[in-house]
């Protein structure tokens, strides 16, 4: 864990005191559960659960010696007990403690991260209602498409974190499984109704089956899912930091008085945010593939998968969640400029309306082929304006696309002076903004 990318609430769940509480939460619950079949005799259990504690400095000066963790966990326990100690992890393997232990560390993280995902949901929301109708230029290649709205990139930004909150979610459901079956997963030495009565306790459904081990798959599904929610979060970083360059300027991180920009260059204002961003979905994708590996383990079990898990399990959560709320703070704070923006899609001469001319020619009796040919013809002329510098709009406010097709003969033949101009109206662009709004935001 790197303390500068982890907030309190997240980090605290993935702490060694935190950890062997969730050892000791599992413990307790299988002690209640054998005292509810008849084993443990009630005075036995009272004093377990009443008693029983642990002092992480001691589990370490056991484990130097022992060189076991769990066995250092229930010797720390067993020294503030009485002969009721017995009893404790009885009929229990190290894995039935730590795999259901974590599940319970998984379920509580991945339960934060979930509201995480819902509050970055509502600020996109909040933004995307807010510039429902500032009108932008979409891009495909990096180059200039057709009119949309600022509204409407939000409105997919929205609809692609609703997907990954329905995966999420899924997903906690996989996780969130114990077993307490013994060694080889046979429950030759406790009954299916013993871990069935600890998993009630503690909120968790009981593995269907299991082996030594909780099997990776429930594992590697969570790394995924994080994973590929990450990548997203990039993709709008890396789209907030194209919108900041200086050459578009149409969105800008926003910058707080005081704050400075380069150590040399006074006058830098730089998305540091949405870069740093960019950085930490690069490692919590890199989670996913030790994850998915720790699947194939040998036979009932080996520890391959142990020493990886305690790397990437708390710091996907812990990146994951610190992520997800500086993005949340980009989106909220973000300072958009529609001027900015109208004057870029302003900035080809009207070359975004080419396709709207394009599908009226038809209608008019030319031939596909034909409309595309003379279409193209007069947006290439734009194009080698443009590279000579020529001006985008005349004293008329009109563009140079228009003009250059208003001028063309052979077009004028099957489309009017109005025609043509109305193929120029922004309006026919942003007709279904409310209708796509109703299905992103009213499922």
């Amino acid at each position: 864990m790197v303390e500068r990318y982890a907030r309190e609430q997240m980090s605290s769940k993935w702490t060694m005191q935190a950890k062997y509480q969730a050892w000791l939460d599992v413990e307790i619950a299988v002690v209640k559960a054998w005292n509810k079949l008849g084993l443990i005799p009630d005075d036995d259990a009272k004093k377990i659960v009443d008693n029983a504690g642990f002092s992480v400095e001691r589990i370490d000066e056991i484990e130097a010696i022992t060189r076991h963790d769990l066995i250092a966990f229930t010797t720390s326990v067993s020294e503030t007990l009485g002969e009721e100690s017995r009893w404790f992890h009885y009929g229990m393997t190290s894995s039935d403690t730590v795999d259901t232990a974590v599940a319970l560390q998984m379920k509580s993280s991945l339960e934060l991260v979930i509201e995480d995902v819902k509050m970055i949901m509502e600020s996109i929301k909040k933004r995307a209602y807010e510039h429902k109708m500032t009108l932008m230029v979409g891009r495909s290649h990096g180059i200039h498409g057709e009119p949309i709205t600022f509204g409407l990139v939000l409105a997919v930004w929205y609809d692609e974190m609703a997907r990954h909150l329905e995966n999420l979610e899924q997903t906690l459901d996989v996780i969130s499984v114990g077993q307490v079956s013994g060694a080889m997963g046979n429950f030759a030495h406790a009954p299916l109704e013993l871990e069935e009565y600890a998993c009630a306790e503690l909120g968790l459904k009981p593995a269907p089956a299991s082996n030594q081990v909780i099997q990776r798959d429930r594992y590697a599904r969570l790394a995924t899912a994080l994973a590929l929610m990450a990548s997203s979060i990039e993709k709008f970083a890396v789209q907030v930091r194209h919108w900041q360059r200086t050459e578009v300027y149409e969105c800008e991180e926003f910058f707080a008085k005081g704050q400075k920009g380069s150590s040399a260059m006074p006058h830098k204002r730089n998305p540091i945010l949405t870069e740093n961003i960019t950085g930490l979905a690069r490692m919590i994708r890199a989670y996913a593939t030790p994850a998915m590996e720790n699947v194939a383990l040998w036979h009932e079990r080996d520890i391959s998968h142990s020493s990886t898990e305690r790397f990437w399990l708390p710091d996907s959560f812990i990146t994951t969640d610190f992520m997800l709320h500086r993005m949340n703070n980009v989106i909220a704070n973000l300072t958009v400029m529609p001027e900015n923006m109208m004057k870029n899609l302003n900035l080809t001469g009207g070359l975004v309306f080419s396709q709207r001319v394009l599908l009226e020619l038809p209608k008019a009796g030319v031939s596909r082929e034909d409309a595309y040919r003379i279409v193209q013809r007069n947006a290439m002329k734009v194009w080698e304006g443009l590279q000579q510098d020529k001006p985008t709009i005349n004293e008329k406010g009109e563009s140079l696309y228009l003009q250059y097709l208003l001028a063309d003969e052979e077009l004028r033949q099957s489309l009017s002076e109005e025609q043509i101009r109305e193929c120029f109206n922004f309006d026919y662009y942003t007709k279904n903004v409310d209708a796509i709004f109703n299905r992103v935001f009213n499922k």
